[in-house]
């Protein structure tokens, strides 16, 4: 007997559906310039690089088939690389397999889509949907989104508009960015802000057009809460009664390292300042860490100075877990994972008041934020915690929580996904119309169902099923 069905039959089959077996979806991750498997800390590789692959892994957890693309490096390096069951590494040649600057890599990016493509080819692999990682590769996605008609999500991780608004001469490549960056707000599915203040950014200074969504970035909230204060500090030989302030980055004037050694001269003494990040020796990260090294000296700083060099993701924790507190003093920021890192260790944060750092520290209750390359009120926010232990456990408590209830990986993977979900079911259903021999009326119903945007993610896969129902004559759609 045939059934009459309606938007009810989809939610009436959502558990069933949700159930039965079938083919996972395939994401495509690229990340041209940040190697997902790369050492954090070495130059290029840093926040970004941690956000792809820890979505990229946490995705492969939700049972999708994940592939990260980025650029050869080095001739040595393997072409894939499988980081956990259904998330992979794979490295393209795009130009000489060295390390190239971001800024000189746009030359090389019709090399990368070529190369792209022939993987897809000689793989045979079909990806539902691409997420695109900062302007380079979003120009990847909007060319292979042209020629394939794949949906596109892109995240930038930073705007050039604002990264270069107060730079007397920005490079020559900022032009081209800032053309590509209103191209891929206007043109892809969907760009995801990872703060209030970036999509605030998007809007006044890219395009009044296109669609975003806020979603924060996302950490192993439990790897960087793994290790408690008393043990860190046995592991890294830090003696209990030491006041430890952290930094943790890259050696970038943007970074604001500078303005965090001026503020620690003026602190009285009994302080060590630890600097954890390594720089590619010879590169423009190197050249800031030598500055900075100088500085160091000048000031009089070197004997309560550590420049830690590189450090394992697997030591990270402990680091940030033997701090007082870890001080971002960016002078940019679209986001700052560092923060969140270290609040997940119970570190109470002093950060600056840009951009995406005013979502993810709250004033007064998980650390402070201070003007952004003022040391005079960074040193006065700094001493104020070091002189009251009962504070910084107050606020190390508090922003443990904080980034337990919203940075965690799996939730924010969990939105991303339905995001993706989101994009991809009319191009799923639009294939499964020219494949299936449905009547015109059928075919307007669905057509109808996918416009009234009644569907949430989680009914997706029962209409696919319930698509097979219709289509093998078990289910008739009847108009009163």
């Amino acid at each position: 007997m045939k059934t009459i069905a309606s938007l009810n039959s989809v939610k009436s089959l959502e558990n069933s559906a949700l159930e039965t077996p079938s083919s996972q979806p395939t994401y495509a991750l690229i990340s041209v310039h940040g190697d997902p498997t790369a050492e954090i800390g070495k130059e290029g590789a840093g926040g970004q690089n941690v956000y792809v692959r820890e979505l990229g892994l946490a995705l492969a957890k939700r049972g999708c088939q994940v592939d990260m693309f980025t650029r050869r490096e080095h001739p040595n390096q393997q072409e894939i690389v499988e980081l956990a069951p259904g998330c992979r590494t794979i490295r393209l040649t795009a130009g000489p397999a060295e390390f190239i600057p971001r800024n000189d890599l746009f030359e090389h990016l019709p090399e990368f889509v070529e190369a792209w493509l022939n993987f897809q080819q000689r793989t045979g692999r079909k990806y539902t949907l691409i997420h695109t990682n900062y302007w380079l590769s979003g120009w990847v996605g909007l060319e292979l989104k042209s020629q394939l008609g794949l949906p596109q999500v892109h995240t930038y991780h930073s705007i050039g508009a604002v990264k270069y608004r107060n730079v007397e001469n920005p490079p020559q490549v900022a032009a081209i960015r800032h053309c590509v960056e209103k191209a891929i707000l206007e043109q892809a599915d969907c760009v995801i802000s990872t703060s209030p203040q970036e999509a605030e950014d998007l809007r006044q200074l890219i395009s009044q057009y296109g669609r975003i969504k806020v979603i924060p970035c996302g950490i192993n909230t439990e790897h960087f809460g793994s290790i408690s204060k008393e043990v860190a500090r046995q592991q890294l030989g830090i003696t209990s009664d030491s006041q430890i302030i952290l930094y943790v980055g890259r050696f970038d004037r943007r970074k604001g390292v500078e303005t965090l050694v001026k503020a620690c001269a003026s602190l009285p003494s009994g302080f060590q300042l630890y600097l954890v990040g390594g720089s590619r020796e010879g590169g423009a990260d190197f050249q800031e860490q030598q500055r900075i090294q100088n500085l160091v000296k000048e000031l009089g700083l070197e004997a309560v100075t550590n420049f830690t060099g590189r450090i394992s993701q697997a030591l990270l924790p402990a680091y940030y877990a033997a701090g007082d507190v870890c001080i971002v003093p960016s002078y940019y920021e679209p986001f700052g994972l560092v923060a969140i890192e270290a609040m997940a260790a119970k570190t109470p944060v002093i950060a600056s008041d840009v951009g995406g750092l005013q979502h993810t520290v709250v004033h007064g209750e998980t650390g402070l934020l201070v003007p952004p390359q003022d040391s005079n009120a960074l040193k006065n926010a700094i001493g104020s915690l070091l002189e009251n232990r009962i504070l910084r456990e107050k606020y190390g408590n508090a922003a443990q929580n904080w980034v337990q209830s919203r940075f965690s990986t799996q939730g924010v993977a969990a939105q991303v996904h339905e995001l993706y979900q989101s994009l991809t079911v009319d191009t799923f259903v639009q294939e499964i119309i020219q494949t299936k021999n449905l009547t015109p009326e059928l075919e307007k119903q669905i057509q109808n169902l996918l416009k009234s945007k009644a569907l949430k993610s989680s009914e997706v896969k029962a209409l696919e099923k319930l698509i097979d129902l219709f289509s093998n004559g078990i289910l008739q759609w009847v108009t009163s």
